[in-house]
């Protein structure tokens, strides 16, 4: 078997990545935050002929994504051969949604020769547990709230939305959108105490057909604070399909948040 190449966006999974794969080929990209440990390789997207290559030249046979990238303004002018001869699906990709970008970027990979593996798949003990994994048992109410999430994101899954939505005694306080959860947490933070009543449960899961191996949902400790600080009463993940970052620390929030982290099967 040949080696495992990591490519890193930012965040603390690629990091956790590395660590329990120290032999993996770690790729950052320019003009991308990260925190990836030396050593790594900078590469730049537009250049995307020079990235298969260099995994071709370290025997990589093997690639994981992870962490947040976005989507980087591509200027004609720097890409190389290897990105012109994907530039015109890339763009009719990018225009679908994410979903279809993403089912671009593996076969792409897939056609060079490389296995796209998903990070649940190199570290197994990263998702979300059936059950309680912290916190106190979740009341009928929040139980509730967390079912009418879950309608929610069954309904927009078709359109491509987001991964997440907050309901509170049965209303919709928000739903996540290409900002991301923290964004939806924040927005239903300054929500007033007049259009809501209860505190509120968010419920995360893979959209409807999701390719999980690119895009897999997570939740960390700063995403507990944050739903701490807009009122919820705790999160409820889709056990299985959810990255847990930072258990340790994770777990150390909601004891002192006093929400609680539930993993059903959505």
């Amino acid at each position: 078997m040949g080696k495992l190449a990591i490519l890193s966006g930012g965040g603390a999974l690629p990091v956790m990545i590395a660590q329990a794969h120290p032999e993996a080929v770690r790729i950052v990209f320019e003009g991308v935050a990260h925190e990836m440990p030396e050593p790594v390789e900078l590469h730049s997207i537009a250049k995307m002929g020079a990235i298969w290559q260099a995994l071709k030249d370290a025997g990589v046979d093997r690639v994981v994504f992870a962490g947040g990238l976005g989507r980087p303004a591509l200027n004609p002018a720097d890409m190389d051969a290897g990105m012109m001869s994907i530039a015109p699906r890339l763009l009719t990709a990018m225009q679908q949604g994410d979903d279809a970008l993403l089912r671009l970027i593996i076969a792409v990979f897939e056609e060079q020769g490389f296995a796209v593996v998903g990070a649940h798949e190199v570290l197994p003990d990263l998702c979300a547990p059936e059950g309680i994994f912290a916190g106190p048992e979740p009341d009928d109410v929040a139980l509730n709230d967390a079912e009418k999430a879950k309608e929610v994101l069954d309904a927009l899954a078709p359109v491509d939305v987001g991964q997440g939505a907050i309901v509170a005694a049965g209303l919709c306080l928000g739903i996540e959108t290409l900002q991301g959860t923290d964004a939806l947490l924040g927005f239903v933070a300054q929500t007033p105490d007049r259009l809501r009543r209860g505190k509120g449960v968010l419920v995360k899961a893979p959209k409807a057909g999701q390719d999980l191996r690119v895009d897999m949902p997570a939740i960390g400790p700063e995403t507990v604070r944050n739903a701490a600080a807009a009122g919820l009463a705790g999160i409820v993940v889709s056990a299985g399909n959810v990255v847990l970052i930072d258990q340790p620390a994770l777990k150390e929030a909601l004891d002192e948040t006093g929400l609680f982290l539930l993993g059903q099967v959505i």
